[in-house]
């Protein structure tokens, strides 16, 4: 069996080489803050309530955010809002992508961003 030994006695030896474990800190994960996420689980309470989407589900990842809406959730997603920081300073870091992938609407504010997901107004 070999020993341990630690990473000063391999110092001299070429063919060994210590690579640190990536730290949470050196790579962020992208989140919704709490104002993000009032404003988009208002929009989908009210559609809840509507009868018309049933099920969400929340991907953090390191380059971006994703609120997934269901209608069931053994489908696809119907929409995905998603939070991208790296676009924040060109075409806005929110948009709001369709099931086929088609970019419904991008920008910088994600109130009007996803309002394009409310139903509009109808005479009665």
């Amino acid at each position: 069996m070999s020993e341990l030994r630690s990473a000063d006695e391999h110092a001299d030896d070429p063919n060994s080489r210590v690579i640190p474990f990536p730290s949470e800190a050196s790579t962020p994960q992208i989140a919704f803050n709490r104002e993000e996420l009032r404003t988009i689980f208002n929009l989908y309470g009210r559609r809840v309530s509507e009868g018309e989407w049933r099920d969400y589900a929340l991907d953090f990842r390191r380059d971006k955010a994703v609120f997934s809406i269901y209608r069931r959730s053994s489908e696809m997603p119907l929409y995905r809002i998603e939070k991208d920081p790296k676009l924040a300073r060109r075409q806005g870091a929110y948009a709001v992508i369709a099931a086929g992938g088609l970019v419904m609407k991008r920008g910088h504010d994600l109130a009007r961003v996803i309002a394009v997901l409310e139903r509009p107004l109808r005479a009665v």
